[in-house]
């Protein structure tokens, strides 16, 4: 940002960013994070309701997801400094919402659908609420926490892009446990990072929370899904 002050490095890990202006990254960030639900939420009624990503199956579905989901995070990469960033940051939250929608429609076939929905959505929160509260009271320096994040995140799509062609609700089940553990690290690591001064555009940290977010409640809701849900 712009408007940057900067200060000596003390205890800031060698960032030199000001208290203040980690602070209003930070609320620009949770207020930029509450308006990308609303996108998401439309966007996962607007599937659920008329069907259009039921044909989305196998490596087509991967594609899509892939390709939109890529493309959307290159160009929110272009114009994070920009009056454009914000738009497209949104248009990617309502395109996730979009891609969300074929297993919320999954889980809502079940009885207790609605049940396993809110569930998930409160265990998120209740992460994320965890993972805050750590970034605040953990002193060290948790940068290098991001090499090995992202290898597993790697490791992790190779695994669930397989299982996309095995089908395999055994390995499902595996993917979804690693990725709930792997991206609530990861919203702990990205939380320390604005904390401390690493991360200074909010659009950035707004992106990287958003997917962390994102991963941990759909990894929840297929979870609960297969362990929970009551077919009728």
């Amino acid at each position: 940002m712009n408007d940057r002050i900067t200060t000596l490095p003390s205890a800031d890990y060698g960032y030199g960013i000001s208290q203040e202006q980690r602070h209003k990254v930070l609320r620009n960030t949770y207020w930029l994070l509450a308006l990308s639900l609303l996108p998401t939420v439309l966007g996962a009624w607007l599937g659920v309701a008329t069907g259009i990503t039921q044909a989305l199956r196998g490596g087509v579905g991967l594609i899509v997801f892939l390709g939109g989901a890529f493309g959307f995070m290159f160009a929110i990469e272009k114009t994070k400094n920009s009056a454009a960033g914000v738009p497209v940051l949104l248009g990617f939250t309502f395109f996730m919402g979009l891609m969300l929608s074929r297993l919320i429609g999954m889980v809502l076939g079940f009885k207790n659908g609605t049940d396993l929905i809110m569930t998930a959505f409160a265990g998120t929160a209740g992460v994320f609420f965890v993972m805050a509260s750590l970034a605040t009271v953990i002193k060290r320096d948790l940068s290098g926490m991001g090499k090995w994040l992202f290898v597993g995140a790697m490791v992790l799509m190779v695994g669930s892009i397989i299982n996309v062609f095995v089908g395999s609700s055994a390995g499902m089940m595996a993917i979804s446990v690693a990725a709930i553990g792997i991206f609530s690290a990861y919203m702990l690591y990205d939380l320390k990072q604005i904390l401390d001064g690493g991360e200074t555009n909010y659009i950035s940290a707004t992106l990287a929370l958003y997917l962390d977010i994102f991963n941990v409640f759909q990894s929840l809701l297929a979870l609960l899904g297969i362990m929970g849900g009551e077919r009728d």
